[in-house]
């Protein structure tokens, strides 16, 4: 079906339009406005009238669905637009109305070329064409696009979060981790690899290397700053730049990034631990990304970590139902090590070699 209703399109800026498939599959219209690079993030990539003619063509396969992972493609995507307007081309953004998919692809586009927050490229955009609305999980990722500096941080905390969160979904649905979510499975630091880290975390009955510490994700108080794996957005309220502006100018704008937020302070909280708002570091419960040693995980929605080793129980983990941190913090999915079951340490020998 590509009948999305009749022909709409608007130029965001000099060679860039955003507008539904109608005007994508209409050849005159595709004429008219010299369009030679066309971005389609739909169910389905557009028909063989379009694919056979001499364009440049990129597709997406997406829906618009709040739970769909569109910040995967946005660098991509983001690339085949500036490449084509540097070049002195014309490109049409589209999806089925023009609204949501296709949107969320302009205003990550203008985000990174101006340095802007979600709420201003919003703004820029829907100036220009009135009926965009992305779904809110597409506002979230562009939310995140932005915290990340617009580029795919992986060891960003909030990213993590939410790539787990994409894969607890569809363990939801399959019951078990698909082959596309296993990258998410971090090797084991207890088994011979090269160039190990310093600090690690170690079974306290056996010794056996369980997390390196870059596997902890962090978290905060939510009483403190608000909960861990949960989009909470304290966007500033910055204006919305004027578009005329930015188009004479095409400079950056000056934007409040998070090394300009205010310095954080060290507080205490409800239950008397000390938490750095800075760094985040409440230590009720170390949450961690999923390790090779964790075998359950691939099969089974929720159940007990054990020491590889020793089968001493060191945590538990649950894609499904979460995990509530005495902090008050809720994390959902959850894979969690008892602080009093593990112990912090630096790691002497270059290699070591456990079972």
């Amino acid at each position: 079906d590509f009948d999305g209703g009749p022909i709409s399109y608007d130029e965001i800026e000099p060679n860039l339009y955003l507008g539904n498939v109608t005007a994508a599959t209409h050849m005159e219209t595709l004429k008219q406005l010299r369009i030679s690079h066309i971005l389609t993030l739909d169910s389905v990539p557009l028909p063989s009238h379009i694919a056979q003619a001499p364009f440049t063509l990129k597709y997406v396969h997406v829906s618009d669905m709040p739970k769909e992972d569109l910040l995967h493609y946005l660098e991509d995507c983001i690339s085949f637009i500036d490449s084509a307007i540097k070049a002195g081309k014309s490109v049409l953004v589209h999806c089925y109305f023009g609204v949501s998919r296709s949107a969320t692809i302009v205003i990550a586009y203008v985000m990174k070329k101006y340095q802007l927050t979600y709420s201003q490229a919003f703004g820029i955009v829907k100036s220009k064409r009135r009926i965009i609305g992305p779904n809110c999980g597409f506002v979230a990722q562009l939310k995140l696009f932005c915290k990340m500096g617009y580029k795919i941080d992986p060891n960003d905390p909030k990213y993590k979060c939410y790539r787990l969160k994409s894969a607890a979904d569809k363990v939801r649905k399959a019951k078990i981790l698909p082959q596309s979510c296993m990258d998410l499975v971090k090797p084991d630091p207890g088994l011979t690899q090269e160039n190990p880290e310093p600090m690690v975390y170690r079974c306290r009955k056996c010794r056996r290397i369980v997390a390196n510490k870059s596997n902890i994700i962090s978290h905060m108080s939510k009483a403190n700053h608000g909960a861990f794996c949960e989009e909470t957005e304290n966007e500033t309220d910055l204006p919305t730049p004027d578009p005329q502006e930015i188009e004479n100018n095409g400079s950056p704008l000056q934007t409040r990034s998070p090394e300009n937020a205010k310095e954080q302070v060290v507080t205490p909280s409800q239950s008397g631990r000390l938490i750095n708002r800075e760094v985040g570091t409440c230590k009720h419960i170390l949450f961690v990304e999923p390790i090779a040693w964790m075998k359950d995980i691939l099969k089974q929605a929720q159940g007990r970590l054990n020491c590889p080793k020793c089968s001493q129980k060191l945590g538990y983990f649950s894609w499904i139902n979460g995990c509530q941190c005495p902090c008050e913090t809720f994390v959902a999915p959850a894979f969690y090590l008892i602080p009093s079951k593990v112990e912090l340490s630096n790691v002497v020998q270059n290699v070591q070699v456990t079972v």
